[in-house]
Parts: structure tokens; sequence; C-alpha cells
């Protein structure tokens, strides 16, 4: 044994400054009576991320370094990390994220009391680092519960119920060699709790021993990289979850009939459109309704026409949809100029939602002349109010598929 209690394993990749910020927490907030290591894993670095180590190895923080030769992406890198690490426990930590040593000390202590149990798994801040304050915290449970190993049935239905991500997790390092594997289209976190309770058991504590950084002061405006799977990986949640069906269904914690089956599937069917409804606000904060329309055709089918996240939206979808679409439309076509507003009650107010929804910069929206200029017809797009006016642009010289009407752009939203 190597006498490490603790390994918290942090790849990184050109992020020298957000990995100065980490290590600095660990000479100033981080006191722990346990001897830990930080094992960090360098994706081929092309910064300055070598001298950081090794400055921060001089001041004391002890560093197990690590740098790959070439850049095998962040799965890679971030299992690079974890099979460095010879601490009877580990944790991930992103490079750009922060520990809360509390919690940690104390899941630490829950494991060495628990001999049986695989993974400690918590709920976690996110934490505004300007302003040095906790914001929220994703998911709440009022008190520990411990899960006995492959009570998969228990762990589906409570992650279902409380709608919990298994993303923090304090890991028994015995359990990681077969649980730290790649997965493609099943989420990772409902795919690894899977190996994790196939192996032992399986607690979640109230407390949380992480910050995931909201409000960073190297860059306070820059997008949450989580941002992106929540907008994106409803149906990898799915599989996840489908994942760790298949494993309990292999372990016979679970019988797969034709009851259970339309059982879990409603489950797994109600988590995904509710992660879904979440998708729909953050694209409907990136002004991009064309997505939320596509969503919103799912949540219908899936009977949640009417979540609270889409009832709100439902009323400005069509011409949302309608303007971003035309927007879409003279964006891509080269060679166009203007785009020519016909028979609009308030243009301005359009033109504005249009350079909003994605209308090119250079693209200069117009009303219709009085006096048609030859030179410009085959580089405008018009947008007609009144669609019996159509053959009347054509006949003027405009490209027949470059003129769109009210209908045209309507036509395939249904609310």
């Amino acid at each position: 044994m190597s006498g490490i209690k603790l390994s918290v394993c942090i790849p990184t990749y050109n992020r020298e400054a957000y990995l100065r910020s980490a290590l600095d927490r660990f000479l100033t907030h981080y006191k722990f009576d346990f001897p830990y290591e930080v094992v960090i894993s360098d994706n081929a670095s092309t910064d300055n991320t070598t001298q950081v180590v090794e400055e921060y190895i001089a001041k004391g923080v002890p560093i197990s370094y690590h740098r790959r030769d070439t850049n095998g992406g962040s799965l890679a890198n971030t299992i690079c990390a974890f099979h460095q690490a010879v601490g009877e426990y580990a944790i991930y930590h992103a490079d750009d994220d922060f520990l809360a040593p509390d919690g940690l000390t104390e899941a630490v202590s829950y494991m060495d009391a628990n001999p049986d149990v695989s993974v400690c798994q918590a709920p976690w801040h996110f934490y505004d680092e300007v302003n040095d304050r906790d914001l929220s915290q994703f998911y709440t449970i009022e008190k520990e519960v411990k899960f006995a190993q492959r009570s998969f049935v228990e762990v589906f239905q409570f992650v279902c119920e409380r709608h919990i991500f298994p993303e923090i997790g304090l890991y028994r390092a015995s359990a990681l060699r077969s649980s730290w594997v790649p997965r493609e289209f099943c989420f990772w976190a409902f795919s690894y709790l899977a190996h994790f309770l196939d192996q032992g058991s399986v607690v979640f504590l109230p407390k949380p021993f992480y910050r995931s950084v909201a409000v960073s002061k190297i860059a306070p405006n820059r997008p949450q990289a989580g941002n992106d799977d929540v907008m994106t990986s409803w149906d990898k949640y799915r599989g996840g979850l489908e994942y760790f069906l298949h494993i309990a269904s292999k372990r016979g914690n679970l019988a797969l009939t034709g009851e259970s089956r339309l059982v879990f599937e409603e489950l797994c069917k109600a988590f995904t459109l509710n992660r879904m409804s979440v998708a729909i606000r953050f694209w409907a904060q990136r002004k991009d309704f064309i997505k939320v329309y596509e969503l919103y055709t799912r949540m219908s089918i899936g009977g949640m026409q009417n979540h609270p996240e889409v009832v709100g939206l439902k009323d400005q979808l069509p011409l949302m949809v309608a303007l971003q679409t035309l927007a879409y439309h003279a964006t891509a076509t080269a060679g166009i100029t203007h785009l020519m507003l016909c028979g609009v009650a308030d243009k301005k107010a359009l033109e504005d939602m249009l350079y909003e929804l994605g209308l090119a910069a250079e693209i200069r929206v117009v009303s219709e002349p009085k006096v048609h200029d030859p030179g410009q017809l085959k580089r405008t797009v018009v947008f007609l109010s009144n669609a019996a006016r159509y053959q009347h642009f054509v006949g003027l010289g405009y490209k027949p598929n470059l003129i769109f009407t009210e209908q045209d752009l309507t036509a395939h939203v249904m609310i």
C-alpha cells in the first residue's frame, strides 16, 4: 500500500491559469488530516503547464505529474489521471473547479467506516468565485441514503424520482479499474454507477464535497462546459439509464417481464423528457428557437406539451421560429446583401429580432422600395406578408426560391 489516503485527480490541457488557481487552494484553503496526492494528467499542453506544476511542487503541494505525449481527448486524459493514482480513494477534480474540503473530509471518514461502500455520491455547489459564495446546489437529499450491493431497482427508482445525477463521487480505488471505461452513447455517470453498485454498496451523502465554478475570476463570462451536455445529451441520459437496467437484469436483480418493461420504459421516458425541458430553457436563452421547437415536438408526443418550461414559450414560438428560419435562409445563401420586408407593421422591431436570431451583420434589412434596383434583384431575399404578391415579385426578377411568404415560414410550426 502507498500510505496515501486520497488521490485528487486533475486532468488538464492548456489551462495554466485555471490550474494555478486550483493548486493555490491546496496551499490556502484545504487542510486534510490524512495523506493525499494531487494527480495531474497533462494532455500534451503547449503552454507553461509543466512550469506551473514544478512551481507548486516546490511550494510543497504533493503533486504526482504525468504528461501525455499526445492529446488523446478529455476522457483518455481523465482515465490517465485515475490510473496514475495510488491513493485508497480517488476523486475527479476539473482544473477550473474547487473542492468543498469539509464535506470531502466527512466523506473520507464515511468510507473508512464503511469498507463495503464502493462510492460516495453527493450533490455539489455552483460557486461564484468572484464573490466567494455558493449560488445553488445541484439536487438535494435530506439525509444519508445507503443502498446495498446490487440493489439496482431501488437505486434506479431513487435516481429517477429525485432526478439525481451521480456525477460527483468519492471512489474506492479498488473499484475503479473495472468501472471507469469508455461509454459513448450511454451517459457515463449512470453507466459507472451500475458498475460501482455491482461491486459494492453505494451511498448518497447530503453534504457536498465539490464546487463547480459558475462565475470565474479568470474568465467571468466563460461558458459552462456542462451546459453543452444539458442542451444536447438527453438521449445519452436515457442510454445511461437503459444501460443501468441492462446490468440490473444480467445480475438477477431485475426481472424484465412485459409489465416491468413498461414501467421502466415510462420512468426512462419521463426522465428524458424532463431533461429536454431544461434544454428548452437553455436554447431559448440562446435564442435558438428552431431547436426549441424540435424539442417541443418530442415533448408533445411524450405527453409533456404543457410542461412549465414550455407553456411560457408556446405563444411566441411560431413567430420566433419563422423569423429565425428567414434569418437562416438569408445568411446561408451566397451573395445575399439585402433582406426586404414587405407589408410588415413594425420593420424596426422585426429587424432587431432578425439580427438577434442569427441574421448576418453584413446583410441589410430594408423596406420595399418604390423603384426596384435591377442590380440588386438577385442579391435580395424577400419576405411577403401578403402571399398574393408572390408572382408580382417573380415577375420583377427576384429569384423565386428567395421569396418567402408567411405561410412558407410558419406552415411547419404546429403548436
